[in-house]
């Protein structure tokens, strides 16, 4: 009779440990995301900026392509620049410049286009640049 009077004892301790350590984790998970989330978003918006980069790099090549291959045609020499500027997006147009340098037989381009930056307080990107030489008319 004291066994069983002791085994009933020991299992009731044992089922009130077990429940006020389940109260004590009860939002443990939730806590651990909210800890997580910031780590989360910053991953998440470089790698959007490394998206942003490729795509600045991208749009240069197609502007100079672009402003080179307007420069090259005789009848349309000073046209270069606004031709490679509407070749481009508008959202990346505003921060872009693109030279041309007539040298008799040849033109050259090179687009300069800002990166834009998504993540706060981080301004530190040159400028995507892509030069195109093409023979002139």
């Amino acid at each position: 009779m004291a066994t069983t009077i002791a085994t009933r004892a020991t299992a009731r301790v044992r089922t009130a440990v077990r429940s006020t350590k389940e109260q004590r984790d009860r939002g443990v998970s939730t806590l651990e995301f909210a800890g997580f989330l910031p780590v989360l978003l910053f991953v998440a918006m470089a790698t959007i900026q490394l998206g942003i980069i490729g795509y600045a790099g991208s749009q240069a090549g197609t502007a100079a392509r672009a402003a080179a291959r307007t420069e090259a045609q005789e009848e349309l020499r000073g046209q270069g620049e606004a031709t490679g500027l509407a070749a481009i997006s508008d959202w990346l147009a505003d921060g872009a410049s693109i030279p041309t340098v007539n040298n008799g037989d040849t033109v050259t381009a090179t687009a300069s286009i800002k990166i834009p930056s998504v993540i706060p307080g981080f301004n530190g990107f040159k400028d995507a640049r892509h030069e195109v030489t093409m023979p002139a008319e």
